[in-house]
């Protein structure tokens, strides 16, 4: 289905939500920072990114203004947060075309969220 790009520093998360992605068809790269995945976006073609909002060298802010102004890529972007200024954080990634989802989250809604944005029905 769709090729689909996680930058998380914590590698629970980002083996979780593979596993989730993987088994409902897509295939998954994964970076463990924002300067990982920006490497990544500039040899390889997304469908979609997630990313953690707050990660060591290149945060998650700094990743979608990264892919929107430097690499003036138009993918779908989805930003997981634990912060607790989500209205906020909203607003400011709206402006970026980036879809904010909170942490905590579930795995199998995150999935049906995505696919949404990818315009894939959810099996």
């Amino acid at each position: 289905m769709a090729r689909i790009l996680i930058a998380d520093d914590d590698a629970h998360i980002a083996r979780v939500l593979s596993m989730w992605l993987v088994r409902h068809g897509h295939s998954v790269i994964i970076a463990r920072d924002g300067d990982a995945a920006l490497g990544v976006l500039t040899r390889e073609a997304v469908d979609l990114v997630i990313t953690d909002m707050n990660m060591p060298v290149l945060d998650g802010m700094g990743l979608v203004r990264a892919i929107r102004t430097q690499l003036k890529q138009d993918v779908p972007i989805v930003v997981l947060s634990a912060r607790c200024d989500q209205e906020h954080l909203n607003r400011e990634l709206a402006s970026h075309g980036a879809k904010v989802y909170p942490k905590p989250f579930l795995p199998s809604q995150l999935v049906v969220e995505i696919n949404a944005l990818l315009g894939v029905v959810s099996s």
